[in-house]
């Protein structure tokens, strides 16, 4: 039987991998928190692992906080940078593979359409800076590797480092307070189920071909586009007002098209995910039968 460390079991996208490769008879070694691992600790992160003795490693942590990148710079790069260097270190040295996160945030949004994975990457934000640099050392690093860039994930558990909620749930969350919701309409990406990736990443796994994979659901809509398709799944009438980036006046900058092309996996044969309307339209309908009623 296959056995996998997962760094951040509790985490968005680290809980959906939990409970999905769990489903498909996969040993999952759950890794939560600083407690039980600190990525950012060589010493730490070497002795568990090697004691786990896995046959994959599965990298979910990384300082998400894209704003707060620009003020805590050195806490982002030593998360980003300096504790994947450590696992990749490690995953050499016991020769398996390691499995890590980016994001489309390593693009400058200039192209105006999908992103390949053989685009050059140009990243506008110190988030997006460190998480460049993340892949740069995996392949600096290692020869079996799965980097795999995601856009707007959205999951059940919610972001660790934003309160452990996502997108969906906070535009519902404001709607039962406000009247109207500013959301900036001119940042286009695909919303992404973490369920989707899940699934996606098990077959992609099952295949063995390392590299870099763009892995989103498939279509794409601005944010307040996103805003309005939640809104109308849960009927609420709270109005949705779009603005631009520059009225809302985030610190980090952001590409204003960050859609990715899942072209490696296709490459590969393994189909597309689906429409990332349909993929919402579930989890709206899941979250009301069995999280929230």
């Amino acid at each position: 039987m296959v056995k996998i460390a997962l760094i951040g079991a509790d985490g968005q996208l680290g809980a959906d991998i939990n409970s999905y490769f769990k489903e498909k008879g996969i040993k999952i070694i759950g890794l939560v928190g600083l407690k039980d691992i600190d990525v950012c600790d060589y010493r730490m992160s070497d002795d568990i692992l090697k004691r786990i003795n896995p046959d994959l490693v599965i990298n979910t942590a990384a300082f998400h906080d894209v704003d707060l990148c620009e003020d805590e710079a050195l806490s982002a790069f030593k998360v980003n940078v300096i504790g994947v260097k450590n696992l990749a270190i490690i995953c050499r040295e016991i020769n398996i593979p390691l499995m890590h996160f980016s994001t489309d945030y390593i693009f400058d949004g200039k192209k105006k359409k999908p992103y390949t994975e053989y685009d050059c990457a140009r990243p506008i934000s110190l988030y997006g800076i460190s998480k460049l640099a993340g892949e740069q050392v995996i392949q600096y690093m290692l020869e079996k590797y799965y980097i795999i860039r995601l856009s707007g994930l959205y999951g059940y558990t919610g972001c660790v480092g934003k309160g452990n909620i996502n997108f969906v749930e906070l535009m519902i969350k404001l709607a039962k307070k406000e009247e109207a919701i500013k959301v900036v309409n001119d940042q286009v990406l695909t919303p992404t189920s973490t369920r989707d990736v899940a699934e996606k990443l098990y077959e992609l796994i099952q295949t063995g071909n390392y590299g870099i994979y763009h892995m989103t659901n498939t279509g794409s809509c601005s944010w307040y586009e996103f805003a309005c398709k939640i809104f109308k799944l849960m009927k609420l009438s709270t109005g949705v007002l779009p603005i631009t980036t520059e009225e809302f006046g985030a610190k980090a900058r952001r590409p204003k098209y960050s859609v990715l092309d899942n072209v490696n996996l296709r490459n590969i044969g393994l189909k597309d995910l689906r429409n990332w309307k349909e993929a919402l339209k579930d989890y709206i309908e899941s979250r009301n039968e069995k999280r929230y009623l």
